[in-house]
């Protein structure tokens, strides 16, 4: 069955598509504006980055991306980098950490642009899956292991990730209670919400449930007033801190990056953490939607990187958070009918529209209701991710454990590294050892072309075919190889993928299928 014909894109699409596009946009809004001020928190930046962060991806990225659905905005994934950087670079003063980042921004922004001319797309295919699960499953361990804290109205004494873990129990027992009240009520809506029946309900997104449900709670409790309480004899504080703050001029809202260290030691490696991961994450969320598109369309992984090279230049002056293509806001995005990019551009402005008329109504926001959606957030990209590792055989579950865990206890590039360290070392122990493949088939891999003109013996007609048959080695880092000729074949014919006469490692395997347009 042929896929139903792709819309048209730019200034036409726009006009076929501006009605089921715009109600798409809102929706993502309305899913975006809590998240956008949730991460920014998280990452230890003020509301503002995050906000700043949709309305550039959205309104002016979606313009020159390379992707035709995808949503742009700040993402769980980079929380725990940016939190680091602002941490290590300011040296306890995070407001300067800040500054310091948004510098480290700018440059990352500038080396994924390079990146996408270099024709760096590739990175989205031979990233290894196993080092990738461990990477999302370790930033939903952090995210929830932080967040637990705020959503009780507590704050941990550690500084350790290892040690905030240690202090979830002794968090529990102090709680803030009105405070977690918010927290608790939060995470039930959130949780409870794919069982609701009723179409109505479904038709708004969960996170903005949370965060109303939380305001009007907030606002009976009284929050806006610094006041203490008191439950069985103990007493507790609540007031505006445990509140959203935005500033209500949209420019006095902007931070504007600081250069000063910016070639030391820390700030390199900074800005060689947030190039990785951002485009890494966002490479690999646009081949996912790509596949969730019903029109098949086929995104340009390079122009993708340049535009957010782009994106993220523009932010790290202005005082935004790195923006990634984000994959929960682009499925609901296909989900509510989305046809062409536009859908994201609409969500940008919606965001600028609420940020310039209503700065008022943020501010009754809760913390505790924001941290709530992330903990969700973290169990969701956690618990997921561990799950595919366990399908995809003991050894790569080692691989995706060991990232996992130093991820966890050092650094997320350490952890990234490491795992494709030991990686590379279990594919040469097992494979190129034993069998004496050469170092050439390891980092390029043999694929030869045959196609059949659709003649059989006999004269009888059959449908053309493309054979790829593979040789030499087939593993993740020459995996660029295969996907390129894949790329190249023929549509609506049948191309099988020949495994059976790898050099010296007989797999016996054929795959055969039609490639549809």
């Amino acid at each position: 069955m042929s896929l139903p014909t792709a819309p048209k894109d730019w200034i036409e699409g726009l006009k076929e598509n501006w009605k089921t596009d715009l109600v798409s946009g809102f929706i993502i809004f309305l899913i975006a504006l809590p998240l956008c001020i949730g991460i920014a928190l998280a990452s230890g930046a003020p509301p503002m980055a995050g906000l700043l962060s949709g309305i550039v991806g959205g309104a002016i990225i979606s313009i020159i991306s390379g992707s035709y659905v995808t949503i742009n905005g700040p993402a769980a994934g980079l929380i725990v980098i940016i939190f680091g950087s602002i941490e290590i670079l300011g040296g306890g003063d995070p407001k300067a950490g800040f500054r310091f980042t948004l510098a480290a921004i700018v440059c990352a922004g500038i080396l994924q642009i390079g990146m996408g001319f270099l024709k760096a797309g590739i990175l989205a295919s031979i990233f290894p899956a196993s080092v990738i699960y461990g990477m999302l499953s370790a930033i939903g361990v952090i995210i929830f292991t932080k967040q637990i804290h705020v959503a009780l109205g507590v704050v941990p004494q550690a500084k350790t990730l290892l040690g905030q873990m240690a202090e979830i129990p002794n968090s529990f027992m102090h709680l803030n209670p009105e405070i977690a009240f918010i927290g608790i009520v939060s995470i039930a809506i959130l949780v409870g919400y794919p069982y609701i029946k009723s179409n109505y309900v479904k038709k708004i997104p969960a996170p903005l449930i949370a965060v109303v449900v939380a305001i009007f709670i907030a606002e009976f409790l009284d929050f806006k007033d610094q006041h203490n309480y008191f439950v069985f004899d103990k007493e507790y504080s609540i007031g505006p801190k445990s509140l959203v703050h935005i500033p209500h001029d949209f420019l006095a809202g902007l931070t504007f990056p600081d250069f000063g260290i910016l070639f030391s030691k820390a700030s390199v490696l900074q800005i060689i953490t947030i190039t990785l991961v951002a485009s890494v994450e966002s490479l690999l969320t646009v081949v996912a939607v790509d596949r969730l598109d019903p029109f098949r369309r086929v995104s340009d992984m390079n122009r993708e990187l340049v535009a957010k090279g782009i994106g993220n230049t523009i932010l790290g002056f202005i005082g935004g958070l790195p923006i990634i293509a984000e994959v929960v806001r682009s499925s609901a995005n296909i989900n509510n009918g989305a046809k062409t990019r536009w859908s994201n551009f609409f969500h940008g402005v919606f965001l600028l529209l609420f940020l310039l008329l209503l700065p008022g109504l943020l501010e009754k926001i809760p913390l505790a209701s924001l941290a709530a959606i992330l903990m969700v957030t973290g169990y969701r990209l956690a618990v997921p991710e561990l799950k595919k590792a366990a399908k995809i055989g003991l050894d790569q579950f080692f691989i995706y454990s060991i990232t996992l865990f130093f991820i966890i206890e050092d650094d997320l590039l350490v952890g990234v590294i490491i795992g494709i360290v030991v990686n590379l070392f279990l594919h040469y122990v097992n494979v190129i050892l034993p069998e004496g493949i050469t170092f050439n088939d390891f980092i390029r891999g043999r694929v030869e072309v045959k196609t059949n003109d659709g003649t059989s013996l006999f004269g009888k007609s059959r449908k053309r075919t493309t054979t790829l048959q593979l040789r030499g080695l087939a593993v993740f880092i020459n995996f660029h190889t295969l996907k390129k000729q894949l790329d190249a074949a023929p549509r609506n014919e049948v191309l099988e993928i020949d495994l059976s006469t790898r050099l010296k490692v007989s797999t016996g395997l054929s795959l055969r299928f039609t490639v549809k347009d």
